[in-house]
């Protein structure tokens, strides 16, 4: 049962649930607050996002962290999709059911294919989650 309190908190400090279709939409919901000219994204542990451990699946922080590593790039790119090439994560403490997850991304360089990025997922300033990340940017096939 989500908190009501930290609800309205998290509403409060500009955080809004966004229903995202595909996967996202599955494993979310995803919510996003502005932050100076950029956005940060969270999600808010819930019981369908448990492991038989009773804590938040690595699965889940995993699609957390890559739908906001290719939603910064893409942003970047002009909107041009980018998809996954390698991710590394490193998992640095748990996170419980009803805690509140941030995840930022921030590119570290740049080619005219590939996007280079780190990432992190925090709960309050604990740290939970590192990741690295190589992105291609997916160009528009050619006309025939």
């Amino acid at each position: 049962m989500l908190n009501p309190e930290l609800l309205d908190r998290l509403r409060a400090q500009g955080w809004k649930p966004r229903q995202l279709g595909g996967f996202m939409g599955h494993a979310g919901p995803l919510w996003t607050c502005r932050e100076g000219a950029g956005w940060v994204y969270g999600l808010l542990a819930e019981d369908q996002h448990l492991n038989p451990a009773g804590v938040v699946h690595g699965g889940a922080l995993t699609t957390l962290i890559d739908h906001v590593l290719s939603t910064v790039a893409w942003e970047a790119c002009d909107r041009m999709p980018c998809v996954t090439v390698q991710l590394d994560t490193h998992f640095m403490a748990e996170v419980r059911a009803g805690q509140f997850a941030q995840a930022r991304a921030n590119i570290t360089a740049r080619t005219s294919s590939l996007v280079f990025m780190e990432g992190l997922v925090q709960v309050d300033d604990r740290p939970v989650l590192a990741a690295r990340a190589i992105m291609k940017v997916l160009r528009p096939a050619p006309a025939r």
